[in-house]
Order: C-alpha cells, then structure tokens, then sequence
C-alpha cells in the first residue's frame, strides 16, 4: 500500500496532533522545567535579601556573590556580604566587609548601623556606641533601629559592670532594605 503526498501530510497531522508538546510539563514528569535563558536575570541582591529574611544564609551568601561578580563589590553588596557573614557568626569577615562597605559609601547609614552590629557582637561597645552615633546622624535620626541600636549601646556603655548572669544573647533582625536591629532573645 502506498501513500500519495496528501496521505503523509495527513498522517503527520494527526500525529503531531497526540504530541503533548509545548512548555507544559507532563503530570507524571518528576523532572523540574528548563531554564528560560531569554527571561531577563532577577537581582542577586534582591534574591540574597529575601533569602535572609527566610534564613537560607548559606544560600543567600551564593546570592550575594552573583551580585559581586555582576555588579562589582559596591557599598551595597560588600554591606550585604557583611551582613550575611554576621548573621552566618562570621564575625571577622563581616567587620571587615563592612568597614570596606562604609569606605566606599561613608554616607550610607545603614551600612554603618550595620558595622556598629557587628562590633557590639564582637563586644567593642564603645567603637559601636561611635558608631550608631555617626550612623544616627546620617539618618538624621529617622530610623528606630539605628536608634534603638544606639540606646542599647549607650545602655551597655553605663552599665559596663554586670555580671556574666545579667548577660543576654541578641538577635539579628532584619529591617528594611539592608538594616538590621539587635534584639534580646526570649
């Protein structure tokens, strides 16, 4: 039996016509989708900061550093790379991260809120009383927790003689974009 020129583009058609095809994944397909590599990219800082809020650091830190490598090492990305290694108790690496972050952006408050963070975690209060000041006056005093970071420093500098019982743990508390406020764990 053979087939004329119109019977193969018949069969064709109806073949194609039972062909899942398309970007429709199969209901039984265990397998994720493809990339789409035409989409435009999405922020590594946009993604590091909300990976922060659900605290994936390690992730967030992969993150952070696709926006170096696309960006550059800002004040932005070097005060979030500081700011994930704080929160990782990479206390080292986020002091210095972050006094390279307020050199290239010394008017930025919260980097220097930021700094003040780590250096109260490193237990330097008064470099971090110095610190939320100067990080306070660059807000003009319109953000609560550089303010409330300032008072708990201030608080520490007066009461400089309590005892290991009095001592307290604190919490990183992620405010805004890229400030971060101390609090007392329960």
């Amino acid at each position: 039996m053979r087939l004329t020129l119109w019977g193969c583009v018949l069969a064709t058609a109806v073949l194609a016509a039972c062909s899942p095809g398309g970007q429709k994944p199969l209901p039984d397909n265990p397998f994720a989708p493809g990339l789409d590599t035409r989409a435009d990219p999405v922020d590594g800082l946009l993604v590091g900061h909300r990976l922060m809020e659900a605290g994936e650091y390690d992730l967030a830190l992969d993150a952070f550093h696709r926006a170096a490598a696309e960006q550059g090492l800002t004040g932005e990305v070097l005060s979030a790379l500081g700011s994930v290694n704080l929160a990782l108790g990479r206390l080292g690496q986020a002091e210095k991260l972050l006094r390279q972050s307020v050199e290239k952006d010394p008017e930025w408050p919260e980097a220097w809120n930021n700094l003040g963070v780590v250096l109260m975690e490193a237990g330097k209060i008064p470099e971090a009383t110095e610190i939320f000041r100067k990080a306070y006056a660059l807000d003009n005093g319109e953000s609560d927790s550089i303010r409330d970071n300032l008072r708990l420093a201030l608080a520490k500098m007066d009461n400089s003689l309590y005892s290991e019982a009095d001592e307290q743990d604190y919490k990183l508390v992620r405010r805004g974009s890229g400030s971060y406020l101390i609090r007392p764990t329960p």
